[in-house]
């Protein structure tokens, strides 16, 4: 193989809470990386000249052998999809809009249609906004925010083109397609329109990449009025409307404590009111209807939340009533809200359900599910005066459906199925849903899926997928690039480990701050316990993790390197120590009750670094591994999977190879296109397949002789 770069190192020692450490690679870090985010043309040579001589690593000794591979990887992936697929359309007032595609495009196409021709063929169709035509010329291209006015005539649009999450709003006519006022420059891409479609609510984006305050914006004059601004740097700043759209809301919160303020949407000089103070660990979300507001919330140690209602002219919290109590294990996920139902998901042993209330009785139905991992969501209808709701189902083999159900019949009526122009037929697969035992006892639920005829003998290679953080629980869905993998053998598995809220809210307390070891040990000890039940075997699994997933790949492939044959950190958050050490970073302050602020505490800063992948770094026999970044990226800046990767070449010099392969021109999510981002997947599975044997190519594993 091609010699791969070798990092300079200067070590720079550092000195906090009576602690000292040393970083050979902190020279990667520019120190004017604020505007690296907003023009990557600005970065530093030395630091621009070695993440090309790493791409040029991984291009040399990944890409090219794989060509072939990828090309057929890519070429299956798109297969798959529907090129010029549409979304069922959703009526608003006199028009119903939606999202289609074009035969080989990248991005979506805005439209709509008259209401009442919402599913006839043919219909007369308004284009709003044409996102190939948009992007044309951009290298970068995302599409945070689009929104018409509640009058139906303008069209405003929040847009990035450079990947650093800095987004332009922008308003046209609908019916001339003609700029309307100046754009919103350096915005959060956080939006909602005024009930008289003059005004336009947004949130500021301040020069540590927070967003930090809300203003109106006159359409007619360019005027801008400061309505709120938050004070605290651990707080983020959103704006809302409610279901009703009688209230705009400004929400204002960390990870674990927050607060809200409203006001009538037709206000033309608005005064927000507080519904109630914050609290330390207590969150609450507001929906309006019945005239009150309703509210979910885990005050007075309601772990998994419970509902209660308080009167809209007087919402504090003296003024709360219970409407549902909490139910420990039962988790509350969110409210929508028609005008004679109220519509409620919640989870109950990692599977989801609807939960429907009628308004002048009280009474409920559930929608049920009976498949053993599914995939369920509210997907909103549009109109707010109907007893039609809209949600989808999934399965890790069933494509997504989209249903119709009339909440006073409850009959429902199938919109669409998505398509596999490929060909699929779900009857190939296997869905399970097992229990791993943790280390502590504890059941870990893993959704997998494999095809019928693969044996569970051992034989397999398998792919662990795991995330684990901020409560943020990955669904039993369908996605066809997986299928590519599945086909060749794999089994696929999803590890629901604490940090998540799989098994409610406790499971996510049960994996942050002092207790964050849990979701490092949960994945281990499902990969263990996968191999003992034959769904794979030591060092033929593959993990998978992106972004605080990344840290959970690498904080398990330094627990137990021999588990695996190869590793994918996508954008990983492997520098923890320093990155929580960095109070100028976007997402640090608001971060600190998630991981703990190591500049304050030194407990928080000792617990910290025990699993900081990045510090924890030694001469271990680590399998291969591709680790992805992005330059532009605000929240795991370029230079965490740099260092990373730099770190293990010295220190661990006979495992790997280690892959570095940063994007250029993108940010946290990597390429925005619909083909381009497969073109990306394609590149992590042909290094899945060389990792374990399984491609003609490349062979990168344990057995290949390196």
């Amino acid at each position: 193989m091609p010699t791969p770069p070798v990092a300079k190192r200067e070590p720079v020692t550092i000195e906090q809470v009576g602690r000292t450490r040393t970083d050979p690679y902190h020279w990667m870090k520019d120190d004017n990386w604020q505007k690296v985010m907003r023009d990557p043309s600005v970065l530093r040579a030395d630091i621009h000249d070695y993440l090309v001589e790493e791409n040029a690593y991984t291009k040399a000794v990944l890409e090219d052998p794989t060509s072939g591979l990828r090309e057929t990887l890519f070429e299956e992936m798109r297969g798959r999809i529907k090129e010029d697929d549409s979304s069922v359309p959703s009526k608003d007032g006199p028009y119903a809009y939606y999202v289609r595609y074009r035969e080989g495009g990248e991005y979506p196409i805005y439209a709509r249609k008259p209401a009442d021709q919402a599913f006839q063929e043919g219909a007369p169709e308004t284009i709003l906004f044409d996102g190939d035509k948009e992007a044309e010329g951009e290298t970068y291209f995302s599409i945070r925010g689009l929104d018409q006015s509640p009058d139906h005539k303008l069209l405003a649009s929040a847009i990035d083109t450079q990947g650093s999450e800095y987004y332009t709003i922008s308003v046209r006519s609908i019916e001339t397609g003609e700029p309307v006022g100046t754009p919103i420059e350096g915005t959060y891409g956080s939006f909602v329109w005024g009930a008289n479609s003059d005004l336009l609510y947004w949130v500021e984006r301040d020069e540590n990449g927070r967003p930090t305050a809300v203003f109106q914006r006159n359409i007619a004059t360019g005027a801008d009025v400061e309505i709120y601004r938050e004070p605290d740097p651990g707080f983020f700043v959103g704006v809302g409307k409610t279901e009703s759209d009688a209230f705009i809301t400004i929400e204002t919160g960390g990870h674990t404590s927050g607060e809200i303020y409203v006001f009538p949407a037709d206000a033309v000089s608005p005064k927000p009111r507080l519904i109630a103070p914050r609290k330390d660990d207590e969150e609450y979300s507001i929906t309006h209807w019945n005239d009150a507001f309703y509210i979910l919330t885990n005050a007075d140690g309601a772990v998994d939340f419970k509902l209660m209602k308080a009167p809209v002219d007087n919402p504090g919290r003296e003024n709360w009533e219970e409407v549902i109590p909490h139910r420990p294990g039962t988790l509350l996920l969110g409210l929508d809200a028609h005008k004679d139902h109220l519509i409620r998901l919640e989870r109950e042993n990692a599977l989801p359900r609807i939960v429907i209330r009628e308004r002048t009785t009280g009474d409920e139905h559930t929608i049920a599910m009976d498949e053993e991992a599914y995939d369920l969501g509210l997907a909103g209808s549009g109109e707010f005066d109907s007893t039609i709701m809209r949600y989808e189902y999934a399965s890790p083999a069933v494509p997504d459906q989209t249903y119709d159900y009339d909440m006073a019949t409850r009959e429902r009526v199938l919109r669409k199925t998505r398509e596999v122009p490929s060909g699929h037929n779900a009857e190939d697969y296997v869905v399970e849903r097992i229990q791993a035992p943790a280390w502590d006892g504890e059941q870990i639920p893993v959704t997998i899926l494999r095809r019928a005829d693969t044996p569970v003998d051992g034989s397999a290679p398998l792919l662990l997928y795991g995330y684990g953080s901020y409560g943020i629980t990955n669904a039993a869905d369908f996605r066809t690039s997986r299928l590519s993998l599945v086909d060749r053998g794999f089994i696929y598995a999803i590890a629901h480990v604490r940090g998540s809220q799989a098994k409610g809210y406790q499971w996510y307390l049960d994996g942050k701050l002092k207790k964050k070891e849990n979701t490092f040990k949960d994945y281990v000890s499902t990969g263990r316990y996968l191999i003992e039940k034959g769904y794979g075997s030591e060092g033929r699994v593959v993990g998978h993790g992106g972004s605080a997933g990344g840290l959970l790949m690498g904080a398990a492939v330094n627990m137990d390197p021999t588990l695996f044959g190869g590793i994918i950190a996508a954008v990983p958050f492997v520098d923890v120590i320093n990155t929580m050490s960095d109070d100028t970073l976007p997402l640090t302050p608001p971060e600190w009750p998630e991981w703990g602020n190591p500049l304050t505490s030194a407990e928080d800063y000792d617990t910290i670094l025990a699993y900081s992948p990045y510090d924890q770094v030694s001469d271990q026999d680590y399998p291969a591994m591709l680790i992805t970044g992005g330059l532009s990226d605000p929240r795991v800046t370029y230079w965490e999977p740099a260092k990373w990767a730099a770190k293990l070449r010295h220190e661990a010099p006979n495992g790997g190879p280690y892959f570095l392969r940063i994007n250029m021109d993108a940010g946290h999510g990597g390429s925005t296109g619909r083909f381009e981002g497969l073109k990306e997947t394609a590149i992590e599975y042909a290094f899945a397949l060389a990792a374990v044997g399984k491609s003609d190519a490349l062979d990168l594993s344990r057995d290949a002789d390196r």
